[in-house]
């Protein structure tokens, strides 16, 4: 079961765009967390199911995202080695 902060993480990660201030200092100020943090903790959180029941769209937009990034990584690395 997800907790009021793992919940809180997701909420943040859908709505911090609405707020006029960079995606950073948003996440300071309601989470209390570094950047770093949060984005270490989303990464984990993303790949529960409670999350994914909690915000279907966001989380799979986010694993879609995440697994689009490591895939390009590993193209990028491939072409190097070539």
């Amino acid at each position: 079961m997800l907790s009021e902060g793992d919940r809180s993480i997701l909420d943040v990660e859908r709505d911090w765009w609405r707020h006029r201030a960079p995606k950073a200092r948003v996440v300071r100020e309601r989470l209390g967390l570094s950047a770093a943090s949060y984005h270490r903790l989303l990464n984990e959180l993303i790949d529960r199911a409670d999350a994914l029941a909690y915000d279907p769209m966001l989380v799979g937009r986010l694993r879609r995202l995440r697994d689009a990034r490591r895939r390009a990584r590993f193209a990028g690395l491939s072409r190097r080695e070539l």
